[in-house]
């Protein structure tokens, strides 16, 4: 399922782009753009605007999310920043500050 894993002793900071999926345990900063999932985990911190097409968070984002298909907010996740997609999911205990719009594709199309 995911072909690449940036460990928790990771720190990168710039514009990272990828097509496959993608797990992040360590620290980024900058923008983060996808053609496919990113998985943020519960000790990662992620300081950047992202899009990609599916986005799940456990741990810290502080940035906009933007999602082709969803977003999926669990319940250890943190994130300061406005939330993007057709599908957003938020379990109990979450925390999210910021603006969350439900995108329409067939709408978007029109």
């Amino acid at each position: 399922l995911l072909d690449t894993v940036l460990a928790g002793d990771v720190q990168f900071s710039g514009s990272m782009v990828f097509r496959k999926p993608l797990m992040i345990k360590g620290k980024v900063s900058g923008s983060i753009r996808s053609s496919s999932e990113l998985y943020i985990d519960e000790k990662a911190v992620v300081e950047a605007d992202i899009q990609a097409v599916t986005v799940s968070v456990k741990g810290i984002v502080k940035g906009n999310i933007s999602a082709r298909e969803r977003v999926e907010l669990f319940s250890s996740c943190r994130v300061d920043g406005d939330v993007t997609a057709p599908q957003v999911t938020m379990e109990t205990g979450c925390t999210f500050n910021g603006v969350c719009k439900m995108t329409s594709p067939l709408l978007d199309a029109i």
